[in-house]
């Protein structure tokens, strides 16, 4: 509906007599009110209710009708879900009742709290008493009207069609509403509430159950179906079939007219971004990026480079100096000299001029001296470099002693480095030895090279996997890992002897005389007990670099080889790499097949969502049985207009199923006619407009004085003649 500013509707309801009815379609669903006289209602809306906190300030307000999706930004609507003041189709919950008619009085445009009006409202066939004097109270008490006339909707649909010709004097109407289904039968025009029924079947259950249906049908798209757009979907796919078991097997079946009867719904989906090859000019445009980074990091190296240069030669300068001064201080003044410089002797500042002019002759790019030379020089200064490491120990200081031990902790540190960077270059000469050899046996026979890599491997893959399972599950080799496997099952020899003598040391311990030390066979023992002889996990070790080292080069002279997954103890080397597939445009359509006339099925067979009551057409058959009068003849007028009103009444094909549903029910030859209202969602508020806009309209109202007066017995009888 167009937007109304309230000034414009403050306006617009001035200008109504307080003698005018306001006219109030209140449904479950919906909430209609207009003027009477009016042939379309004023304000529409749902008739809930929502209290969500403000999430910055934590207020609570009050939304009635349907909220804006925007609002999710700035109120916490998770802990407030929308509420009815409806159970079934009575009100109850008056407190949410207050809440609806504040919204519905402010959009008609009431400038107070006072509604100076008659007030029409509609309410259920037989609606409680109860209900009804809490109605009466909350619109007499709260808003102060000056009349109330209440009226049942289906009642003013089928009076209103009535008067256009659509049916009968007498006749049944069928009202499916929200949450209740009511059929009421007429005679002479007025309607016969001792032979209406009701089933508690609606558009409710219907919009419900399509939700329970796509929701396991497409879980991973859950949060689409929201309340509002499986109602869309209902209203425009849903159908009811002719005759639902052969509808079902046509689906069942397939075939071209089932893949026609069958609807889409695509939801949003982006495709995937595809990878296209970049043109000449992008090319360009990043090596030139490229090369700019390149020139500028170039010339960040060389100022760090020259800044490094300088600081050196400085650094060298003032050691030269330093020895020079060294050279002419006298014997005895030595010591003092070196405390004040931080060097402990002459050696130390000769060692620190040599890493210096090394470390200026690598920034200045210069090459290395010869290594032999180099080893010969090292020979000739190590005496230099540890004078104190052949001294006896008593013709040293403590000071003296305390030097000799760092000096033989620097040279066995030296030593250790110098032989595992002597065992690195030994190793990287074996690798590229065996290298050139596995390429020259390649460039002989290339086909059979290949094959034996291949074999090479599969035997290194299974004998990696057997050492692993073995490690795992002890002696079982068939991969069970079902039953206890001690620790004893997965030891080698070794270890087993190791735990052996440590039990028996254990077990020994306390009887006797503790001799053990005395002996050199005890020390051997001790060795043995102390560290764990584990020869298999060194040669795991080489089985896996070796393993890994054959794969490297099957993936270069081989394209088409794929390496396995490496074992683990909870996925065996056989379980395959799920392949996850990327989504497409299929993965986010919606389908609709034979939820189009499930759903709505439940109004002719209810025991589908666990609903034990009749359906639609045993309706009309219980109405007749209930009607005071048994005569034939007005069984077949009333079958012979059949009115469909309310919501679940726009779904297309029902007519027909209805009248071919009552045919089986009725005897041979009965006439039967179904018809639809012209507008079965506002024929009631128009049939209630058109029923206040009578001049003999105030007569069938109770005022607030009577109310006063008469109380709620007087609500008990009340009852309005419905005179168009």
């Amino acid at each position: 509906m167009p937007f109304i500013s309230k000034i414009q509707r403050q306006t617009d309801y001035n200008r109504f007599p307080p003698s005018t009815p306001i006219v109030i379609d209140n449904g479950a669903s919906y909430f209609r009110i207009g003027w009477a006289g009016e042939t379309e209602p004023r304000v529409i809306f749902r008739n809930i209710v929502q209290r969500p906190r403000h999430k910055s300030t934590g207020e609570t307000v009050t939304i009635v009708g349907d909220h804006d999706p925007a609002l999710l930004k700035y109120f916490d609507c998770t802990r407030s879900g929308p509420r009815s003041a409806f159970d079934s189709n009575v009100v109850f919950q008056f407190e949410i009742m207050e809440y609806v008619l504040d919204f519905a009085f402010d959009r008609l445009g009431a400038n107070g709290s006072r509604i100076d009006h008659p007030i029409l409202i509609t309410e259920c066939v037989c609606n409680p008493v109860h209900s009804r004097s809490k109605m009466a109270e909350l619109l007499f008490e709260t808003y102060g009207v000056r009349s109330v006339a209440f009226g049942v909707d289906a009642v003013f649909s089928y009076k209103y069609n009535q008067l256009h010709g659509i049916c009968e004097k007498d006749g049944l109407a069928i009202c499916p509403e929200f949450t209740t289904t009511h059929v009421i039968p007429f005679v002479d025009g007025e309607p016969v509430y001792k032979g209406c029924c009701r089933t508690n079947i609606g558009g409710y259950h219907i919009t419900d159950y399509l939700k329970q249906l796509l929701s396991l049908k497409y879980p991973h798209h859950m949060a689409r179906f929201t309340w509002e757009k499986v109602e869309d979907l209902k209203m425009e796919h849903c159908y009811i079939a002719p005759d639902y078991a052969l509808e079902a097997q046509l689906f069942q079946k397939g075939g071209k007219e089932a893949e026609y009867k069958t609807r889409c719904w695509q939801l949003p989906w982006v495709p995937l971004p595809t990878d296209e090859p970049p043109s000449e000019a992008e090319i360009a445009r990043k090596a030139a990026i490229r090369e700019r980074q390149g020139q500028r990091l170039r010339e960040m190296a060389e100022a760090k480079r020259s800044s490094r240069i300088n600081e050196l030669e400085n650094q060298l300068q003032g050691l030269e100096f330093l020895l020079q001064q060294l050279g002419q201080v006298q014997e005895e003044d030595i010591q003092s000299f070196l405390s004040e410089t931080g060097y402990a002797s002459k050696q130390e500042i000769e060692l620190t001029l040599t890493k210096v002019t090394q470390s200026l002759r690598k920034a200045k790019g210069e090459p290395k001296p010869e290594q032999a030379e180099n080893e010969e020089k090292a020979d000739s200064c190590t005496s230099d470099k540890y004078p104190l490491i052949n001294v006896p120990d008593n013709m040293l200081t403590p000071e003296q002693l305390k030097e000799k031990k760092r000096q033989i902790f620097l040279k066995i540190t030296t030593e250790g480095r110098q032989r595992a960077k002597q065992k690195r270059v030994e190793e990287e000469l074996e690798r590229e030895r065996k290298t050139q050899q596995d390429e020259e046996r390649r460039l002989e026979n290339p086909q059979l090279y290949l094959e034996q890599m291949h074999t090479k491997y599969k035997e290194l893959y299974e004998k990696v996997e057997q050492r692993k399972r073995l490690k795992t599950n002890g002696g079982h080799t068939n991969g069970s890992s079902s039953g206890g496997v001690g620790r004893g099952e997965r030891l080698n020899a070794a270890q087993r002897e190791r735990m052996r003598l440590l039990t028996t040391a254990a077990f020994d311990r306390g009887k006797g005389e503790d001799t053990f030390g005395a002996k050199d066979e005890d020390w051997q023992l001790y060795k043995l007990m102390g560290k764990d002889n584990d020869d298999d996990d060194d040669g795991a070790d080489e089985d896996e670099a070796e393993l890994a080292r054959v794969s490297s080069r099957l993936q270069e002279i081989d394209p088409t080889f794929v390496p396995k997954p490496e074992p683990t103890a909870s996925q065996p080397a056989t379980t395959e790499v799920p392949h996850v597939r990327p989504l497409t445009k299929e993965d986010f359509q919606i389908v609709l097949g034979v939820e189009r006339f499930r759903c709505p099925e439940i109004l002719f067979h209810p025991n589908l969502v666990g609903i034990d009551q009749v359906g639609l057409d045993e309706m009309t058959g219980v109405s007749i049985r209930r009607l005071p009068s048994k005569d034939k003849a007005l069984a077949n007028r009333l079958t012979s207009s059949v009115f469909m009103t309310g919501g679940c009444s726009l779904f297309p094909g029902i007519n027909e199923r209805l009248e071919a549903g009552i045919r089986m029910l009725q005897p041979c030859g009965s006439p039967i006619k179904v018809v639809r209202a012209l507008d079965p969602v506002l024929d009631a508020w128009r049939g209630a407009s058109l029923y206040a806009a009578n001049s003999r309209f105030h007569q069938q109202t109770f005022s607030r004085s009577d109310y006063y007066e008469k109380g709620e017995d007087w609500l008990r009888q009340y009852q309005v003649r419905y005179t168009l």
